[in-house]
């Protein structure tokens, strides 16, 4: 071969059998055959559901989870529990994090209408002098509690803690020993890992919160490289928002709106997380993804988000609801932050028989010597709305005049396996949650759980079966073009919006219909455990009303391991939305100029 980064072989634990899967008809998108409720009959049925199966056994047959029975080829294919694919080696050795140059986070001239305030700013201020991080912290914590609408995206702060760090922070400046390029840095950490001293609920009244204590494996390492943790962040109860729906819409917990248009959702489950970059808040996230959990919430927002390879970051001791699917990831304002916390969270985790395989996270050689090659599956594709379309072509000429090459490719079972996906996260989540929870939850999440309750074994094994005829056929596609990166729009919709207004807010909504499509793309990264990066290209009218325009985002999912290749596309995307004349996203209009405030 003739790329540089392949000529050796990699090595990989976990690799699928390379296979080619059978043909299929092109894709179409599937009808709308559930019915979409709220207020008063959503709250009816979803009582009415958790107390009669046969409500919820027809739920479960309406979505046609059934289909997987007939089709013969699963047969042939062994089932695969877990998609955890690990590259062990990729030849020459990278540089340490610290050492590296990761990249131009940009301007961060607040004149500047599309750049946010980068972690480099913050650092950078903290070293000459300009701000500390008591002063920066002081103000935040100000500002959220003042504003509601900022205070929305938060479950839990513990404010004399927040202030103990960045005290510590402020310290290690003034005697010139900061930690990290994070030290000092805000960050917001969804609620979906533990952190000592939080409670931890999943968005949910259940109480989640470990008995011993102790912070999560990847956010332990954020801590320990200084980042000031401001608290927990918003999500979709359970984080069902992870497989099944993706608006964080959380009637108990109150629903951060988008700060774009607050007539859209912030998409979910990782909606806290999102707003609280998106409104400039802080510059990075922590979110998980289950389903496009990471990936929704940046594409309706604006922002960057990577969807790592499964098993690579740890969460120990912390468990997750839909283990066979979900990964923890970073959400940020731009690229150069984006790999940074990715790196760090990435750091692996001697006691995680997975992450432990790992290698630890560098910046790696050099990869220009790789062949470039956008792999397209054309009907898939095509199924996005004509505005998505339009943003989402134009960045793909962009690529193609950098020397990237565009080729047709083929996916088989793609209604199929999105189904696959949707009926073994909803299981995973419900067989995790206690049955004694059910009934202090949502409408729409009894509904929800109830119906994932119903899935016999047979049909979730034919799912793990489906999950290796998928990730035999990428291996087929990666055999065959190794540096491929297979491209779609993040989401065939521009955002989503609140349909049914404060009602909606108020009591939910259950409109899977919309879910399906809003992760037509997303899932197969999840379901395969292949890693993924949403960036946005583009800002487009909204379908509701007449407010401001709302946020459109392009994705490609790489190889097991090869994150790498993803930053190296995402950093072109991102160059050309700012650098290249025109403007093509910009920041939210609910955008905190931290400048106004961070002096105190």
């Amino acid at each position: 071969m003739s790329s540089a980064l392949y000529q050796e072989h990699p090595i990989f634990y976990g690799y699928p059998q390379i296979r080619q899967g059978p043909e299929t008809p092109p894709y179409i998108a599937p009808p709308s055959n559930n019915p979409v409720l709220r207020g008063l009959p959503l709250a009816i049925v979803g009582t009415i559901t958790t107390k009669l199966n046969l409500i919820a056994s027809f739920l479960w047959s309406n979505a046609g989870f059934g289909i997987l029975r007939h089709i013969k080829e699963l047969d042939e294919y062994e089932a695969r529990y877990d998609p955890t694919v690990i590259k062990l080696s990729h030849g020459s050795k990278g540089q340490p994090i610290e050492e590296s140059v990761m990249g131009d986070a940009g301007t961060d001239d607040p004149k500047a209408s599309n750049r946010h305030y980068s972690a480099a700013y913050y650092t950078s201020a903290y070293r000459a002098g300009r701000l500390t991080p008591t002063q920066v912290i002081t103000g935040l914590l100000e500002q959220i509690s003042a504003k509601k609408h900022h205070s929305v995206a938060f479950l839990q702060i513990i404010p004399e803690k927040v202030l103990a760090a960045a005290e510590a922070s402020t310290t290690r400046y003034k005697s010139g020993k900061p930690l990290s390029s994070l030290d000092g840095v805000p960050v917001a950490v969804k609620d979906e890992v533990d952190l000592d001293g939080y409670e931890m609920s999943l968005g949910s009244p259940v109480d989640f919160t470990r008995k011993d204590g102790g912070t999560s494996w990847c956010i332990k390492k954020w801590d320990e490289a200084g980042a000031i943790i401001i608290g927990k962040s918003n999500m979709h109860e359970l984080g069902l928002a992870e497989g099944v729906d993706t608006t964080n819409n959380n009637p108990m917990k109150g629903t951060p709106l988008n700060p774009h248009n607050p007539s859209y959702y912030t998409g979910g489950s990782s909606g806290g997380s999102a707003y609280a970059v998106s409104s400039g808040l802080v510059p990075i996230a922590h979110g998980a993804d289950g389903g496009g959990s990471i990936r929704i919430p940046a594409a309706y927002n604006g922002l960057y988000g990577l969807k790592p390879t499964h098993g690579r970051i740890s969460i120990l001791p912390s468990t997750s609801l839909a283990s066979s699917c979900g990964v923890m990831g970073p959400i940020a304002s731009n690229m150069t932050d984006l790999e940074l916390a990715y790196r760090i969270l990435a750091t692996p985790d001697p006691s995680n028989p997975a992450s432990s395989l790992f290698s630890p996270p560098s910046t790696p050689p050099s990869s220009k010597t790789l062949p470039k090659i956008l792999g397209i599956c054309k009907p898939w594709f095509s199924t996005s709305s004509p505005c998505v379309l339009s943003a989402c072509n134009a960045a793909l000429d962009h690529y193609t005049s950098l020397g990237y090459e565009t080729i047709d490719i083929s996916l088989p079972y793609l209604q199929e396996g999105q189904l696959a996906h949707a009926l073994t996260i909803l299981t995973e989540i419900s067989t995790g949650t206690p049955s004694s929870a059910l009934s202090s939850l949502t409408a729409s999440n009894k509904i929800l759980l109830s119906v994932g309750a119903q899935t016999p074994a047979d049909d979730f094994l034919l799912a793990q079966k489906m999950r290796a005829l998928l990730m035999s056929h990428l291996a087929y596609l990666w055999r065959k073009h190794p540096s491929l990166l297979i491209v779609t729009p993040t989401t065939p919709n521009a955002g989503w919006p609140i349909s049914g207004g404060e009602g909606d807010l108020k009591y939910g909504v259950s409109d899977a219909n919309m879910s399906v499509r809003s992760m037509r793309f997303v899932w197969l990264a999840n379901f395969t455990g292949c890693p993924a990066l949403s960036i946005p290209v583009g800002m487009v009218e909204p379908e509701l009303g007449n407010g401001p325009k709302v946020p459109v985002a392009l994705m490609a999912m790489a190889e097991w391991g090869n994150e790498d290749g993803l930053m190296d596309w995402g950093r072109c995307g991102e160059e050309w939305t700012w650098r290249d004349g025109e403007e093509k996203v910009w920041k939210a209009k609910g955008w905190e100029d931290a400048a106004e405030w961070m002096k105190g």
